[in-house]
Formats: C-alpha cells, sequence, structure tokens
C-alpha cells in the first residue's frame, strides 16, 4: 500500500486532503481511483490507513479507515552530521539513511571538504535532499519523515549537538589504534529513548583542529571496524550497526 506524509493542515476530523507532487503520483503514476485505499502519515509520526473518496482537479479527498498502531522507528533518535561529499554521494546518504532509521541530516562544510556550499543554490538543493528523503521514507513505510538541515558554520553543528544525549565522531585515526575501544562499547553507553548525535567527516577526514574542537564539546571518537571507510559508507554502517544492537537483541 502505497505511503504519504502529508502536513498538518491537511487533515481533518475524517478526512485528509493531498495535492501538490503527491496528488500526481496518485493520480497521474499510480492511476489510483475513488475507493483505492492509501497509508498517510502526519507529522507528528501518526498513520492512517484512508480510502479515496473523491478526486477533483486539483486533489485527493480522503476518508480515513483507520489508525495504525505499529512502530517502525527506532528505539534511539539518530542524527548525522555529513560533510558534504563530493559528486552524487549525498543522494545516497539521504536516501539509504532514511531507511536506516535517521531522524535528522544535518548538512556542514567541513575543512577538508571538496565541494564547497554555494549560498546561492542552497534553497533549491535543499528541496531537492528534502524531496529524496520524503520519497525514501514513504518507500520504506517509515511514520516520521526525517528533517534535512543545512548547517553555513562548524559552531552551528556544535550547537545543533548539544541538544543530544550522546555525540560521536567517526575518527579514521580511531580505526588505526589497536588500543581504541570497540563499536559496542560507545552502544553499550547509550539507553532506549535516548538521541545520538553521530558526525561523519568528509573524503579527506578531519583536520586535527576539527577533532580537537569536537573532543572538547564531549565528543567521543569511534571506531567502525578495522578497515578505513569511504565518507557514504562511515553514516550508514553506523545506523545498520545501531539498528542491529537496538532492535534485533532487544
Amino acid at each position: 500500500m502505497q505511503h504519504y506524509f502529508v502536513p498538518a493542515n491537511q487533515w481533518t476530523t475524517n478526512e485528509v486532503f493531498i495535492t501538490g507532487d503527491d496528488f500526481h503520483h496518485i493520480c497521474r503514476v499510480m492511476r489510483m481511483q475513488q475507493g483505492d485505499q492509501i497509508i498517510c502519515n502526519r507529522p507528528d509520526g501518526r498513520s492512517a490507513t484512508c480510502k479515496i473518496s473523491n478526486i477533483t482537479e486539483s486533489q485527493v479527498v480522503t476518508s480515513i479507515v483507520n489508525w495504525i498502531e505499529t512502530n517502525v522507528e527506532m528505539p534511539i533518535k539518530v542524527a548525522i552530521a555529513q560533510a558534504f561529499p563530493k559528486g552524487d554521494k549525498l543522494d545516497l546518504i539521504l536516501q539509504k539513511g532514511t531507511e536506516l532509521g535517521a531522524v535528522d541530516f544535518l548538512l556542514f562544510q567541513g575543512a577538508r571538504s571538496i565541494v564547497k556550499l554555494d549560498t546561492k543554490k542552497a534553497d533549491k538543493k535543499l528541496l531537492r535532499y528534502r524531496k529524496i528523503v520524503k520519497e525514501a521514507a514513504e518507500q520504506s513505510h517509515r511514520s516520521c519523515l526525517p528533517t534535512v538541515i543545512m548547517l553555513t558554520r562548524f559552531s552551528e553543528l556544535l550547537e545543533q549537538a548539544s541538544k543530544f544525549d550522546h555525540k560521536l565522531v567517526a575518527y579514521e585515526e580511531t580505526t588505526r589504534s589497536e588500543k581504541s575501544d570497540k563499536l559496542y562499547e560507545a552502544y553499550k553507553k547509550i539507553r532506549t529513548g535516548e538521541s545520538v548525535f553521530i558526525c561523519i567527516g568528509p573524503e579527506g577526514g578531519f583536520t586535527d583542529e576539527e577533532i580537537a574542537t569536537l573532543k572538547q564539546n564531549d565528543f567521543t571518537c569511534i571506531r567502525l571496524g578495522p578497515r578505513i571507510l569511504r565518507t557514504e559508507t562511515a553514516g550508514l554502517y553506523t545506523l545498520a550497526t545501531l539498528s542491529y544492537h537496538f532492535e534485533e537483541m532487544e
């Protein structure tokens, strides 16, 4: 059954109104008709099975059949702070990171980022990134729509991280150290219901100054296995291992 994230102002007590791109997808792509059912997700995470009652020139009108009680979200809140990578790697990170359960993506300019943020194109890119996340959330049947935020200064990253219970940074020098803690040692300190902020550097990694600043702000350096991972792999590896630790081992 198709899933759609619908803004709160398009819900009433008994009906949900769908417009814009989702209207086009339902009518032109899926070719749905009156009587067909879909699942609509509210911004607060609640989901409902809805039946199409009418299709006009600009909107699909649905009636709420029943509310869905199942919860598919991770028992911890995980945010990925990703330094801008080159090429289309960010598309992959956003899409797969959404499928793996991230609730926030914070994009920042690392000192060694090859790609430089063009503020004139930022708004257009942000709309595209949010569309990628929305489509991935619908495809993977998420009940919550992850947020995507662009940060313009490293200090903003630190400010956002201060709101989280645990702050981790993937650092390649930790991987090279035989004395470094195993990943599960960091995970053992996290409890269900808590929030985790994971910082991933660009292709060139973090500078010594960046790592020193992160450590001064209570970040813990983590080791993602014995091999050096690409920037587009590191966040996904972390999400997958967190999912296994907190969902499959429970």
